[in-house]
């Protein structure tokens, strides 16, 4: 390159090729690593029979794909993840955006309010689920003694025990865990909304309802975006709460994908490392087409932008 040139290039603040990818070689080197090998040795063990102990025996084609399609309890494991995603995800962006609202007001102890939100999101998952466990407990639940106290049950609910309860219960853990990280998404961004157009609306004598649907709602949008999309992945993806809360039932009633995936190498009675696999690669496609489709229906560039 001429002298002219790199001193164009230095006065657009542009780099050369080889000094970009050196500034990029390290998160390149994090991708291949922690993604893309584990995706490729993820699929190459899907292709694969194994023994009862782990160890690779020989290739099984797509066959494992066969079986894991034709598993008598997939169709219940898809319906409860559908509606595992769909009620905790919906429930937390509802729920945050109200508490949202309440915490950008100047009140007595908002800062303390504010530190107890975010409490469930620094504690581990597992012990945040264990504690569940505790309080749904059927003998010394706190839950059912309370109720009891109060008069509005004469026995106790067995929360995780009965099959028409233990979904709704897990769900409750599952918006009870998301919420921080969601509500803090959209204090941040009812933060940046401009002062002076809320104001500009209220001069214009638009009501509190109309300023937060046509005003509030749609400056927010970026972060309504952002929520959903990393709820999603986080919903779909939480083993801890799915399995901690149901590790005491048989059978896969009341589990979803992920836990699916994880019974069918270590506690089911086919014990199959290659099943398992194909039922992991299966999760991956399924998010990336729900986060796909989510996109193109919120148009995600236009909300970026």
């Amino acid at each position: 390159m001429t002298p002219r040139g790199r001193r164009r290039r230095r006065q657009t603040g542009q780099i050369s090729s080889g000094a970009a990818w050196l500034w990029l070689a390290p998160a390149t080197a994090l991708i291949l690593g922690v993604v893309l090998f584990p995706a490729i040795q993820l699929f190459r063990a899907s292709r694969g029979e194994y023994s009862i102990t782990g160890l690779r025996t020989g290739d099984a084609g797509w066959s494992n794909y066969t079986a894991v399609l034709n598993h008598p309890s997939l169709e219940v494991v898809v319906r409860n993840t559908v509606i595992w995603v769909v009620v905790v995800v919906a429930a937390t962006i509802l729920i945050s955006l109200g508490l949202a609202q309440l915490l950008i007001k100047q009140f007595p102890g908002r800062r303390i309010v504010r530190w107890a939100v975010i409490v469930p999101w620094a504690a581990s998952l597992i012990i945040t689920s264990q504690l569940f466990v505790l309080l749904y407990d059927y003998n010394y639940g706190i839950i059912n003694h309370l109720l009891k106290k109060v008069g509005l049950i004469e026995t106790s609910i067995d929360f995780l025990g009965d099959d028409r309860l233990t979904l709704a219960s897990m769900i409750v853990v599952g918006i009870f865990v998301s919420l921080p990280f969601t509500t803090f998404v959209f204090i941040a961004g009812l933060n940046a909304i401009p002062g002076d157009v809320m104001e500009a609306a209220r001069v214009d004598g638009a009501s509190a309802w109309k300023r937060y649907r046509h005003v509030t709602l749609p400056l927010l949008r970026p972060a309504l975006m952002v929520a959903s999309v990393l709820n999603v992945i986080y919903v779909f993806n939480s083993f801890p709460i799915v399995y901690t809360l149901n590790d005491r039932n048989p059978g896969y009633a009341h589990d979803t994908t992920i836990t699916f995936m994880y019974k069918l190498a270590f506690e089911s009675q086919e014990k199959d490392v290659g099943m398992s696999a194909a039922a992991g690669i299966g999760n991956v496609l399924l998010i990336l087409v729900v986060i796909a489709v989510y996109m193109k229906v919120v148009n995600w560039q236009e909300q970026t932008r």
